[in-house]
Parts: structure tokens; sequence; C-alpha cells
């Protein structure tokens, strides 16, 4: 079962959130977008990143899950804390990431059960959990879809 993150995992969040970046660059995009996500995780990212994830469990203690076999993590959930729940007026799953070698065995599972229970006890404008998916991550939009989530609108972006 997975466990609240600790100061202590920063090391193994980072290399799940680093692994997390490069598959999703690599496995939905070009090279152009690879070397995009290559390029910014530098140690001032890390940095940046890892204060962040301090912020939020200081705030909320429970909203970094990680799950090991073995010793050794092999994934991650991250749910915004309630503070932030109203960029979408919901609970927001920020981040769910299994190692590969760990794929299929039912961590992503646990990981999913852990994140509901943190966004179920969150105060929220309204009572749902939302999350942004690749479109071309057809592994991620079905293990999505089997949990129940249905598409809901559409981001975009562009350049600053």
């Amino acid at each position: 079962m997975p466990r609240p993150y600790r100061e202590a995992d920063a090391d193994a969040l980072w290399e799940l959130k680093e692994s997390f970046e490069l598959a999703l660059a690599t496995d939905t995009g070009g090279e152009e977008k690879a070397e995009a996500y290559r390029d910014k995780l530098d140690a001032d990212y890390r940095a940046g990143y890892l204060a962040w994830v301090r912020r939020c469990v200081e705030e909320a203690p429970d909203c970094v899950q990680l799950a090991e076999r073995d010793g050794e993590a092999v994934g991650y959930a991250f749910v915004l804390p309630a503070s932030l729940s109203y960029i979408w007026d919901a609970a927001v799953l920020n981040e769910l990431y299994v190692r590969a070698s760990h794929r299929g065995s039912g961590v992503a599972d646990d990981l999913m059960e852990a994140a509901l229970s943190v966004a179920r006890d969150q105060d929220l404008p309204m009572d749902r959990i939302v999350l942004d998916v690749d479109p071309d991550n057809d592994r991620a939009a079905a293990f999505y879809e089997r949990w129940g989530f249905l598409p809901w609108g559409e981001m975009v972006a562009r350049d600053l």
C-alpha cells in the first residue's frame, strides 16, 4: 500500500518525477518535446519542484503518496492540497506515475485508491477529482477510463 511522502524520500521522489517527465515527453511527442522536457530537468527545476512538494506536504501531509516494492520507490501520486482546489473547483490529481517495470502489477490501482482517499478527505467546492492526460498517452487514458474518469473540457496552451 502507498504511504505518505516524507522529506527523507526526496531523492526517490525526484528520480520518479524525472522518469515521469522523460517518459511523458518521449511517449507523447516528437524529439522537440522530448528535448524541451530534458532541458527543463536541471538542478534549479529539481530544487524548485522539491521545495513546492515540501510546501504542499506541510499543508496536506498525505497529498503525496509513495508506493514501494522490496524497499524501492516504484510510483507516486500527488493530489494538490485542498487550498488549490479552486483552480478546477475540485480535487486535482496532479501526477500519478508508476515505473514501467511495475506497470500491470496493481501499483497504479493502489496509488489511485490512495489519491481518491486523500481527495475525499478534502473540503472541496464540488465533490469530484480532475486531472489532465495527454491525448497521445493511450495507456494512461485507458487506466483513467477504467477508473470512471470522463472527458471534462479540454486544456489548451500557448507559449509565453
